[in-house]
């Protein structure tokens, strides 16, 4: 098994395969892009209303982006982690719900 990156606040990771790291990655260059033409709207006065508009496509962006990720995560890494016994991982998953649903 490949040595994986641990994040620094929880030591936690998932193994990702090539294919979805790539869809991940496309989508983030992407909501990148929109950010960037929004913020670059912004630099050149144009009208509030198209800016809104730009806006509200970035936060559909970004919760498509999150419903791809979480599925995933409860498809392998949740569903890994009940097989193996470790049930406290239904009360992360319901915090991440939570803050998901803010």
């Amino acid at each position: 098994m490949e040595e994986q990156e641990r994040c620094g606040c929880c030591g936690k990771s998932t193994d990702r395969s090539e294919e979805e790291r790539t869809k991940l990655i496309h989508r983030l260059n992407r909501i990148e892009g929109q950010i960037r033409g929004i913020r670059g709207m912004v630099e050149n006065d144009a009208y509030c209303t198209d800016i809104l508009v730009q806006s509200a496509a970035v936060n559909a962006a970004v919760n498509a982006f999150n419903r791809e990720l979480l599925a995933s995560h409860i498809h392998g890494c949740v569903a890994r982690d009940i097989r193996a016994g470790n049930d406290e991982v239904i009360d992360e998953l319901v915090m991440t719900l939570q803050k998901l649903m803010k």
